[in-house]
Parts: C-alpha cells; sequence; structure tokens
C-alpha cells in the first residue's frame, strides 16, 4: 500500500473509532453495563457520553422517568358482590436498583411485575369489605391499597409515586337493589313532605278559625256595648261597595227617582 492509502485507512479507523467505542446515555435515562466476561455490573452510568470496549461491553438502556401503568381486576366482596375496580399507578425504577432489575427481571419488568401484585393486593383488600363499605370508605381502601402495592413493589426495586382507584362498578343485581334502595328513599321523603305539609294546613286552619272566633266575639261585645250602629256602618260600607261595583258595569243605567220616562216610543203612539 501507498503512504497515502495507509493514511486513509488510518484516518478511516479514528472516525469509525467513536462510533464503537462510546455511547450516549439520554436525559431521563440510565445504562446498566453488560460484561461478557464478568457479567452485568454494578455501576450504573448517567446521563452523557461514556466509554466502553467493543463486543465485550454491553450497555442496556433503562427509561427512569414517571410513567403510568392501569390495571383492572374483577373481584367479590365481603358479602359476595362482584366488583370491577380500576387503579391507577405512576412508577418508576430504583436506580441503585436496575443491576438487580436486569439480571432477575429483564426490561420488560413492568409487566412482570405490576400486574400480579396489584391484583393481589386488590383482591385481598376489597375481600375485607362490604359493597356498601366501599362507596362509604373509598379513601381508606384506596389507602389501603396504596400502602400496600408500594410496600410490595419495593422488594423489586420498583418506586410508587401514586396509586389511587379510578372506576369502581358493581354488578348488575347491586345497582338494581341500590337504585331501588333511592327510589324507595325518595317515596319516604316525599310522603314525611305530604305528612308535614297537611299539618301546617291543620295549624293554619286551628289558627284561621281561632281568629274568625275572637273577631266574632269582639262584634258580639261590641253589638251588646254600643246597640246595632256598628251594623249599619258596615250596610253602608256594603251598599257602597256594591254601588261602586254597578257603576263600572256597562250593562246597568241608573233612573232618576220619581221621574217618567218614555222607554217604548213606538209602543206609546200605537196606544193614542
Amino acid at each position: 500500500l501507498t503512504l497515502l492509502s495507509r493514511a486513509s485507512l488510518g484516518l478511516g479507523g479514528l472516525a469509525i473509532l467513536p462510533a464503537i467505542c462510546l455511547f450516549d446515555v439520554d436525559g431521563g435515562q440510565r445504562a446498566v453495563m453488560l460484561n461478557m466476561l464478568t457479567g452485568v455490573e454494578d455501576k450504573v452510568r448517567g446521563e452523557g457520553t461514556h466509554f466502553r470496549v467493543p463486543w465485550l461491553m454491553q450497555p442496556k438502556l433503562y427509561n427512569i422517568r414517571m410513567r403510568p401503568k392501569l390495571i383492572q381486576t374483577t373481584t367479590g366482596t365481603k358479602d359476595l358482590q362482584i366488583v370491577t375496580i380500576h387503579v391507577r399507578m405512576l412508577f418508576r425504577p430504583s436506580v441503585e436498583g436496575l443491576p438487580t432489575i436486569h439480571k432477575t427481571l429483564g426490561e420488560d419488568y413492568d409487566e412482570r411485575v405490576l400486574p400480579s401484585i396489584a391484583n393481589e393486593v386488590m383482591k385481598a383488600t376489597v375481600a375485607q369489605y362490604n359493597a356498601e363499605q366501599l362507596l362509604t370508605q373509598r379513601e381508606q381502601v384506596s389507602q389501603e391499597i396504596r400502602k400496600a402495592i408500594v410496600m410490595r413493589a419495593q422488594h423489586f426495586n420498583i418506586m410508587m409515586d401514586d396509586v389511587s382507584i379510578t372506576h369502581l362498578t358493581y354488578g348488575k343485581e347491586f345497582a338494581r337493589a341500590i337504585e331501588e334502595k333511592q327510589v324507595a328513599y325518595q317515596d319516604a321523603e316525599r310522603q314525611k313532605f305530604m305528612v308535614e305539609m297537611a299539618d301546617q294546613e291543620r295549624l293554619a286552619t286551628i289558627t284561621r278559625s281561632e281568629g274568625e272566633a275572637q273577631a266574632a266575639k269582639l262584634i258580639s261585645e261590641a253589638l251588646s256595648k254600643h246597640g246595632t250602629g256598628l251594623i249599619e256602618v258596615r250596610r253602608i260600607d256594603a251598599a257602597k261597595d256594591i254601588a261602586e261595583s254597578l257603576a263600572k258595569s256597562p250593562n246597568v243605567m241608573y233612573l232618576p227617582h220619581g221621574q217618567q220616562m218614555l222607554l217604548n216610543v213606538a209602543g206609546s203612539g200605537r196606544q193614542q
């Protein structure tokens, strides 16, 4: 080979060397190094560019960002009611435990671990409550499930940032029973309201009767004390009201007292 060819080969080798000897770890990732001679190394590589020996050291990248996982299970309550419960978990791997995760579980560790422990915890927790308590004590049930899942996940080097119940549905029979109970409660409240309204009307009638009796008593005392003057005043007031009502009617006509008026002119002519 000529000197120029040797130089070209050397430059080409130098250009390829970074690509096969260096690797990058992006933000939100960590690298676990597999040494073909000694196995998985305990050291975890952080973000940045790192050196490796080609074919001897193989990096395995893991996402350490927080990710969601939704688990659904159908189980029975303490009173043998069927419920379907959905739990959402926000998880991430423990950085210090990544070598152990890679050795024992692999890159799909979440699919291997989370469904099994979540289903076991949810079924064991729901079985301690009856169907009604799951509604009235939902926060307590959620806390127990969260505590148990967090403890179980820590044994597999998985960190749980949040565990919460998102949906809780019952079987058709229990839903129908709840609806019938609600309807019966509304009917009872309606009947209670009707009874209270009747009591109020009865009290109003009694009060009105007592008022009328008191008024009649006062009028009787006034008549016995002052004679019929009050009756004459009431008669005048009533006549005044009647006169005002008739004056506003278009079908009523007043005639002067003591005077004759020829209302039927045609009839008078024939008589003459």
